[in-house]
Order: C-alpha cells, then sequence, then structure tokens
C-alpha cells in the first residue's frame, strides 16, 4: 500500500518496531490552492477532500486507531497520543502505546520524530521557530522515559536556510538561549536587520544541549520545491503535510 502514495521515510537506525513516515503534497483529491494532498481540516479546504486524504493515509497507516492530531498554536505544551480521536490542543505528543500515531502537521515549520533506541516510546512535535525558541524539543525530551542519550531524533521537511528569512526578534530570542545560536543565521545583504536562518541547525543546537547525540534527517527545503511540499511562507493559502511516528507489534 505504501507504494500508492510518494512518502518521505526517515533514513535512521531505529528499531524495526518504530514505523515513521511524511507525506508529501502529492497523490490526494484536494483542488487549489490545497492540491492535491491535504490533511489539514483548518485551513479552507473542502472538509469531504481533506477526510478522503486523510482515509487514503489511514489506510497506508494500518494501524488499529487513528493519528492523533492536535490544535497546534506555535507553543511547548506536550500531550500523551490517545486512542479516542479527540484533538487537543498542543504542538508535540508522546505514546508507548502500540498503533498510536503521533502526527503533526506542517508547511514550512520543522517536524521532528523522535523515538527511543530500545523501541520503548515514540513522540513529534512541530517546531517553528516560536515553539522551537520557547523550548518544545526541549518539553518533548523531558516526557520521555530514556535518557537523552538513548533517543534517535529525525528532522524532517522544513523551509530551507536560503528561505527562511527572519527579522532581528527572532535572532534575538535564539542568542538568548545561547552564543552558539549565531552561526545559523546569515545577514541578509539587501535587508538591514534580516537574517537567514537555518532552522535544521538551531533544533540540532538545542537537541545536542539537551544531551542528544544521533541526529538525522534535515536538508530538505519546502518552500524551493513547489510540486512536492505545501509552503505557507511561499503560496501563502495552502495545504498541510503530515509527519507520523507510531509504534509497531
Amino acid at each position: 500500500m505504501a507504494e500508492e502514495l510518494p512518502l518521505i521515510k526517515p533514513d535512521w537506525p531505529a528499531p524495526e518496531k518504530v514505523k515513521a513516515l511524511s507525506t508529501t503534497r502529492l497523490c490526494g483529491v484536494s483542488q487549489s490552492p490545497y492540491e492535491s494532498f491535504n490533511l489539514g481540516l483548518h485551513v479552507g479546504d473542502d472538509s469531504g477532500a481533506v477526510e478522503h486524504n486523510r482515509q487514503r493515509l489511514q489506510k497506508i497507516l494500518a494501524t488499529p486507531y487513528g493519528p492523533q492530531w492536535l490544535q497546534q498554536v506555535h507553543g511547548s505544551d506536550v500531550i500523551e497520543a490517545n486512542v479516542t480521536g479527540e484533538v487537543r490542543q498542543a504542538d508535540a505528543s508522546f505514546t508507548s502505546e502500540m498503533g498510536v500515531p503521533c502526527a503533526v502537521m506542517t508547511a514550512d515549520c520543522l517536524p521532528v520524530l523522535v523515538c527511543a533506541k530500545d523501541g520503548s516510546q515514540v513522540a513529534a512535535a512541530h517546531a517553528g521557530w516560536r515553539g522551537l525558541a520557547n523550548g518544545v524539543l526541549e518539553a518533548v525530551l523531558g516526557r520521555m522515559n530514556s535518557p537523552a542519550s538513548e533517543l534517535l531524533v529525525w528532522l524532517g521537511p522544513a523551509i530551507g536556510p536560503k528561505q527562511f528569512e527572519v527579522g532581528v526578534e527572532v535572532r534575538d530570542a535564539f542568542l538568548s538561549f545561547s552564543d552558539e545560536c549565531a552561526k545559523p543565521f546569515v545577514e541578509n545583504e539587501l535587508k538591514p536587520n534580516h537574517w537567514f536562518a537555518d532552522i535544521y541547525q538551531l533544533a540540532r543546537i538545542r537537541l545536542r544541549a539537551f544531551g542528544v547525540e544521533e541526529l538525522y534527517g534535515g536538508g530538505f527545503c519546502t518552500y524551493s520545491e513547489p510540486q512536492r511540499f505545501f509552503s505557507y511562507r511561499r503560496d501563502g493559502q495552502t495545504g498541510r503535510m503530515a509527519s507520523l511516528i507510531w509504534l509497531a507489534d
């Protein structure tokens, strides 16, 4: 079934029981400007089209329970995923239960998937710059039962460092965490007080500071691949992709 959709699967040494993927915008039924595999019900798309896309995703997941969808608010709250299907406000979820996918939706923000090396627990986080600066990744890692050295982290498709232009308030928010965070910012010589930011590198700095040693992924750019990815910064009104992780028997 997985061949029916163009999916991105993490290249990381996760245990066999850990399953994970990111969707693209391809091979769904949503119409412009959401074409075509939009999974977000909150962006103005036809709800029937979104539900059709979600049902197709569920067939691929083949899990006994549907994804733990979140009402994401660019914060740092973390919840335990449950089987009820209730959408709750948070920007990350975790679980130790079999067959309960943790899911986050993105269209430029950074999706972060986490698993314990022993396959006992998984988590997913939505890390826009605000959530990242406010500690959403640290909040997720704090809910894991394993020490940071026993975790694997994968960074999914997000806006790339040559396209993510930010103002001084974003740079200052990260510099307050560590002077090392100056390195991922490259000044825009054409615009005073504007920088291009590497959100992947900013995430790596914070993860390593917490003690995570094994980091994978990164290198995508949602903005630069309009045929493959949704991008809010590029298009404004657009769909959402999902990154999911779960435990399977």
